[in-house]
């Protein structure tokens, strides 16, 4: 360690840099408080003997002026003073001075002096290095964290791509589409296609989870229904003529299941409610796989809850999937709809529910479209208190108003 020794008596300099220089500490001597602020700009002594009583700038002044330099590390500072007096320890303290030694210096107490400033110099470096580490860890986790949340937003724009319209016409029937993850990416997913005129298929899907693996499961879905690539779509078969049939949804429901019980690997499940729907008699056939009831609001302002319940996709080998229908008329609202809907909570923890589904539906039964579902939406969202929402909200509303 460099020490610095302050003091304008040479003979005391010598007596103290000589037992220091013993002891191998790199020595360092100054005849004033200014000459030792110099010693210190040009290089920083880790510890600093100083007489108090100095003509010009005393010790006191040289110790205010010391720590007010900026350093890389602290410095140990011993005052040098004949002075016992209470109040003259207690400037000495105000000053910035760690500890002091009276005069004459005895060379037992200096040693042990000296002694302690390095336990507190090395403790202090020590907590200095971890801090130096730590800070590094926390710059590389940034780092890291800054990558993942690159990759998120790029996934989200990806998952966005997913449901590249949220509006679409079939003839006068009109389909709207939510989706709204809780995070960067979601586990839900909604969509729409049509194998022909007056025929449409729609679904309101909810993978088990949250987050990145749960967003994957929805990609991999949404290519087994895909819109846009019907060879590669389950719910189609191709007639050799070259005209596309949907399948029974109960049979669509049978297919995702086998798919995903043959991964091994794959612990994710999904709920699911899929509609095939004639536009021109106005039948909606429909599989409920462990998704919320799906709701028909008549043009009367009815609100109808259909299914009875079913299992999951993905989650039973050889399970069993039923559909059912409902006859929509000119005027009526299917509306498919993830558990964020019901299950959504407000500040007193109380769920909205179907029934309070249903008021939201009536309350909103003048409103079309993507302006409903998102004015929907934001009642949810105030209901929670404006927080961020705890579960993905998705849902898909068909807006029948007869065939093509």
């Amino acid at each position: 360690m460099r020490v610095l020794v302050v003091d304008d008596s040479m003979a005391q300099r010598r007596i103290l840099a000589a037992s220091l220089a013993r002891w191998g500490f790199d020595v360092v001597e100054a005849e004033s408080g200014l000459v030792a602020l110099e010693q210190c700009m040009k290089r920083q002594p880790d510890l600093v003997l100083s007489d108090w009583m100095m003509p010009g700038m005393d010790g006191l002044e040289f110790c205010r002026r010391f720590r007010a330099m900026r350093r890389d590390s602290y410095g140990y500072f011993i005052l040098l003073t004949s002075k016992t007096e209470k109040d003259a320890v207690a400037r000495g303290l105000d000053c910035g001075a760690d500890d002091f030694l009276t005069k004459p210096v005895d060379t037992v107490e200096l040693r042990a002096r000296i002694r302690a400033g390095q336990r507190v110099l090395t403790v202090e470096r020590e907590l200095q290095a971890k801090s130096e580490r730590l800070a590094s860890a926390l710059d590389e986790i940034q780092g890291l964290y800054d990558a993942i949340d690159r990759d998120l937003v790029q996934a989200r724009k990806i998952q966005e791509s997913l449901v590249p319209e949220r509006f679409r016409t079939f003839g006068p029937t009109e389909v709207s589409m939510l989706l709204k993850p809780c995070g960067h990416i979601g586990g839900d997913l909604v969509g729409v296609f049509s194998p022909g005129e007056n025929r449409i298929g729609l679904y309101s899907i909810d993978v088990s989870g949250h987050g990145i693996t749960s967003a994957l499961m929805t990609a991999r879905i949404a290519s087994y229904l895909s819109g846009r690539f019907l060879d590669q779509n389950i719910a189609l078969s191709r007639r050799p003529e070259g005209i596309f049939d949907m399948r029974p949804p109960g049979e669509v429901a049978q297919i995702l299941n086998h798919r995903l019980m043959s991964d091994a690997g794959v612990e994710e499940y999904f709920t699911m409610a899929f509609a095939s729907v004639d536009l021109h008699s106005g039948v909606a056939r429909i599989v409920q796989a462990g998704h919320p009831h799906p709701a028909v609001q008549r043009a009367d302002g009815r609100v109808e809850f259909l299914g009875i319940g079913g299992l999951p996709v993905g989650l039973i080998a050889d399970a069993n999937y039923e559909c059912f229908e409902t006859r929509l008329a000119p005027g009526d609202r299917l509306f498919l709809y993830s558990d964020g809907f019901t299950e959504s909570e407000n500040r007193n923890g109380d769920m909205l529910g179907e029934d309070g589904l249903t008021r939201l539906l009536s309350d909103h039964a003048g409103r079309h479209g993507v302006e409903m579902l998102d004015d929907m939406f934001w009642e949810l969202h105030k209901r929670e208190g404006g927080k961020q929402m705890a579960d993905d909200v998705s849902a898909v509303l068909l807006e029948y108003l007869g065939p093509a």
